[in-house]
């Protein structure tokens, strides 16, 4: 990092944000820009810093994006609400509940989700990794408990790099795309995480 420069291009996630976090961590006050080559890396760059509660503006030039964060009057740290007494999180690292059979684990999946809908204000996120991640793309049979979980304000979290595994960031259908720096950060900061 040269001049409170960032240059992250070509940095696979969380690269991008970690080094990022970094280079703010050094400063007492002031800016830092991080320059990243693809929207991935540049909105996981704004969602870091929303979570933060620090200033991003972009600035596009050809195929590169220069994204300026203003740090001052603001502690990096833990965003406010993670640290909230009762945040809870569920992690989904597969699309199958439990080991066997697995058409019943599909069934018991879709069973917890049904639940999970039922039983209100259980959990704040739910991230899903691994073949997890398909339970929130087209054709899943949990889409619409995902979406009813939504509208009630829990916040979805697939997995960037597992969705570009399994070929689907295309077939997001509830949710959005985050990265394993953010999924830390939640994991990190819930009161309870349940693992499954």
């Amino acid at each position: 990092m040269e001049n409170n420069v960032v240059d992250a291009r070509g940095l696979a996630c969380p690269e991008p944000v970690v080094n990022t976090k970094r280079a703010l961590d050094s400063l007492a006050s002031g800016e830092i820009i991080t320059i990243v080559d693809n929207e991935i890396a540049r909105d996981n760059i704004l969602r870091f810093a929303e979570s933060q509660c620090l200033q991003a503006k972009v600035e596009q030039k050809e195929n590169d994006f220069y994204i300026r964060l203003t740090k001052g009057g603001v502690v990096v740290g833990m965003h406010p609400e993670l640290a909230t007494a009762g945040h809870q999180v569920l992690l989904i690292t597969a699309n199958t509940l439990g080991r066997g059979s697995e058409e019943l684990g599909r069934v018991l999946m879709q069973s917890l989700f049904y639940t999970l809908v039922e039983r209100e204000g259980a959990f704040r996120h739910i991230i899903l990794m691994n073949s997890g991640v398909q339970l929130a793309c087209e054709g899943s049979p949990v889409l619409n408990h995902l979406w009813q979980l939504e509208r009630r304000g829990v916040e979805i979290l697939a997995c960037g790099t597992c969705l570009d595994y399994y070929g689907l960031k295309a077939k997001l259908s509830a949710g959005k795309v985050s990265n394993m720096y953010a999924i830390m950060e939640h994991l990190a900061g819930a009161v309870k995480v349940l693992s499954l």
